[in-house]
């Protein structure tokens, strides 16, 4: 629909050129500051609710697909308001609508939606959302379709094609996605988070309004339009490309995340690089002078995707390079699917239809993961799956089939085929001889890389064929649940030679019980006789008759070893399928032979812990803190307050807080001291044991706290357990963390 808007009669024509360059910076500001809020909202809100809902996953995924739809919605709207004819009643239109936003600032939980229940916490989450951030967070995602629709107005060399907008808006959300865990987490209260976004959504809305002066004041663009060029009509078939090849790179930032920080490394915030690298995409995608051409990113991909299909299932221990394999394929891939998207944007007349469709296929891309994968595969196998379909939005750069192609084909389904065919026979292709295989069916196949389809087909079959050789070890059963992959696996122990039973959660050990009937009571890694976590265990064992332990977090059930009949047993879980796992007998036996009448109660720890009565344990082991995404509300000073309510005159909560990236001591100490309690820290080292197994005692930072010096004299007195050493930091809060001090002090954590 072409636009209908006369300048007044008395402005010189030429007056439209006048001070562009200042225009389009006002329009990029505007972008820049809109999208930095987006992307600021979105784990601040998150981070509001973790003290009702706890750490579960879940309230992270049901919050970033409710923000999918809510920018899915914005655009709706923009789309809707540009086609009204008059562009002072789009300005008046959207200034109401900033004005709605407003009234639901600051951000907080709207009191509408009244406290969560354990019955339906996603619906109360869906709500609380609606109710407190809905408005403002559509308002503010409408900016970037709206503000370059406003801009195809003005006069200028750029006016005809405001694309470039869209890599303004991309870098603020860059910025803003990188400066949320450096910068605003660190140094600013939730509630002081919720303030400084009201004051940038009011300077935003004066923005855009701005921009929306500016606009209507210059409608010469839209006469030239409509006297120069008929409307265009779109086709379906060309809205469905849209959704295509939006959706793929959506869906591979969900894969390649989820895949590498399962099966790569466990590294804080190592999801935020793949997000940074998709925004990127966008950046140099739409800009009106890329800095990386189609053809250079065509030939980057082809390269990387070969070379990804063979690394993809190998666990190498140089987890850098692995990693920089898969961020760089992903990169180069998302970046070859929005170019192709870019080269077939419309003109201005339909670009917020454009981005209406380029958002639905974010939303697709994103549940296609996010629901629908979880349900059909049991391990990540949505990522390659979809990294090959997205190698057909590369161009045939070659027609037809000639007789260098033919043979570059058949060398590669020889080769290809060959791994799986060796593999059968009993012959180990891990070694050489098996990679040079493999290298050799990549370079037949980037032989193939002009002709798209034959191209996907052969990386594909490369991704199947090159399993053997990646997959050193042979799974017992492998599961995937909401929560993520799990594993089990049976391999010898290095020292004894003994089978050994593993839980793993992608690469981290979740559980460990020996094969063997005769040793199978018997408890491995963290939870040995002579592990921190034993000893608090047996020191406890001779003060009471009978003792009632709470364990946050259940991996094998190892912990159960120590159970007496009298005792009782309460094991807090987060996960199904990890209580299925050790219950059911199939694999581990911990609680079917070893500590029979052991209750699990399953939902978020902070939750659960709650409904329990006041002065019930005498021990509570919380034992979460092992992996990436750690539980930060588990650390804070209510939460601490809660462990301190529930322990029993004497008692002690007992934090395993071994990782492989994160120094915790510091944090957790302060917590503790701020809380008015006692702590001890040990750092266990199994090599000062002599003759033990490597699986039976494992390296392990562990901190027991009490309520009082009192409470943990026995441990006092001990010259393994030292005082715990605080960071001297401000103590976290349901109000305020600083993952980031952790991070940069796990390099300088002290021995001893």
């Amino acid at each position: 629909m072409t636009e209908t808007i006369s300048p007044p009669a008395t402005r010189p024509a030429a007056s439209a050129d006048t001070g562009f360059p200042m225009v389009a910076l006002v329009f990029a500001a505007a972008l820049f500051c809109s999208a930095a809020l987006l992307f600021s909202v979105q784990p601040l809100f998150a981070k509001l609710t973790l003290p009702l809902l706890g750490g579960s996953p879940a309230v992270w995924n049901t919050s970033m697909a409710f923000f999918q739809a809510a920018l899915l919605g914005g655009y709706a709207y923009a789309h809707a308001l540009s086609r009204l004819k008059s562009a002072w009643v789009q300005v008046a239109v959207h200034g109401a609508a900033l004005l709605v936003g407003a009234v639901f600032l600051p951000l907080t939980i709207s009191p509408l939606v009244g406290m969560p229940t354990a019955e339906t916490p996603v619906t109360w989450l869906v709500l609380a959302l609606v109710a407190s951030v809905g408005a403002p967070f559509m308002v503010v995602s409408a900016t970037a379709p709206l503000l370059q629709h406003w801009f195809a107005r003005a006069r200028g060399p750029n006016g005809k094609d405001p694309y470039w907008l869209y890599g303004a808006s991309n870098l603020g959300s860059m910025l803003g996605l990188l400066a949320y865990p450096t910068l605003v987490e660190p140094n600013l209260a939730t509630t002081d988070q919720a303030l400084t976004w009201s004051w940038g959504y009011g300077l935003l809305a004066g923005v855009i309004l701005a921009c929306g002066y500016l606009a209507s004041r210059q409608p010469a663009l839209t006469a030239t339009h409509t006297a120069a060029a008929p409307a265009e009509r779109i086709r379906w078939r060309e809205r469905a490309i849209w959704v295509l090849l939006a959706a793929a790179p959506s869906s591979l930032l969900m894969g390649v995340t989820a895949h590498i920080t399962t099966d790569v490394a466990a590294a804080p915030f190592l999801w935020v690089l793949p997000l940074a690298l998709f925004l990127l995409t966008f950046v140099i995608a739409f800009a009106s002078r890329p800095i990386l051409s189609q053809g250079a990113a065509l030939l980057l991909q082809a390269v990387l995707v070969g070379l990804l299909a063979v690394v993809y299932w190998i666990k190498a221990h140089d987890w850098v390079l692995m990693l920089g394999v898969h961020l760089a394929a992903f990169f180069v891939t998302a970046l070859v699917c929005h170019q192709a998207l870019v080269a077939r944007r419309p003109g201005v007349q339909h670009l917020t239809e454009f981005y209406l469709w380029m958002s639905l296929g974010g939303v697709v891309g994103g549940a296609f993961n996010a629901f629908l994968a979880p349900v059909i595969f049991s391990s990540v196998i949505e990522y390659p799956l979809v990294v090959a379909l997205a190698l057909l939005a590369r161009p045939n750069t070659v027609e037809g089939w000639n007789r260098r192609a033919v043979i570059a084909a058949v060398a590669f389904a020889t080769f290809a085929l060959a791994i799986p065919a060796l593999d059968a026979m009993g012959r180990n292709v891990s070694g050489l001889g098996g990679q040079l295989i493999a290298v050799a069916a990549v370079l037949a196949a980037l032989m193939l890389s002009g002709r798209r389809l034959a191209f996907a087909a052969a990386v594909g079959l490369l991704f199947v064929c090159t399993r053997p050789i990646g997959m050193l070890t042979t799974y017992d059963h492998t599961e995937r649940s909401f929560f993520g992959v799990h594993r089990v696996t049976t391999m010898p122990d290095p020292v004894t030679q003994t089978p050994v039973k593993l839980l793993f959660h992608g690469t981290t050990v979740h559980g460990a019980q020996y094969a063997d009937p005769a040793l199978e009571c018997t408890p491995l890694t963290y939870y040995g006789h002579a592990t921190p976590m034993g000893q608090v265990y047996r020191q406890r064992l001779g003060t009471r008759e009978a003792l009632n332990v709470g364990v946050v977090g259940l991996g094998a059930g190892a912990l159960a070893t120590y159970k007496r009949p009298g005792d009782q047993l309460t094991v807090f879980e987060i996960d199904p399928v990890v209580a299925t796992l050790a219950q059911n007998g199939q694999h581990f036996t911990y609680l079917a032979r070893c500590a029979p009448g052991t209750e699990i109660v399953l939902g978020d720890a902070r939750l659960t812990l709650a409904d329990q009565p006041a002065g019930k344990f005498d021990i509570l082991f919380l034992d979460a803190f092992t992996s990436d995404g750690i539980p930060v509300h588990l650390l804070t000073r209510e939460a601490m307050a809660m462990y301190f309510a529930r322990l029993a005159p004497g008692g002690v909560a007992v934090f395993h807080i071994s990782n492989r990236n994160l120094a915790l001591e510091g944090a957790l100490a302060d917590v503790v001291k701020a809380s008015g309690g006692a702590a001890r820290f040990q750092r266990f080292d199994p090599e000062k044991v002599e003759g033990q197994g490597h699986y039976l005692n494992s390296a392990s930072m562990v901190m027991v706290v009490g309520r009082t010096e009192a409470d943990i004299a026995a441990f006092a007195a001990d010259d393994r357990w030292r005082e715990a050493r605080p960071a001297n930091e401000r103590p976290w809060t349901d109000d305020y963390s600083n993952i980031i001090s952790a991070l940069l002090r796990a390099p300088l954590m002290e021995e001893g």
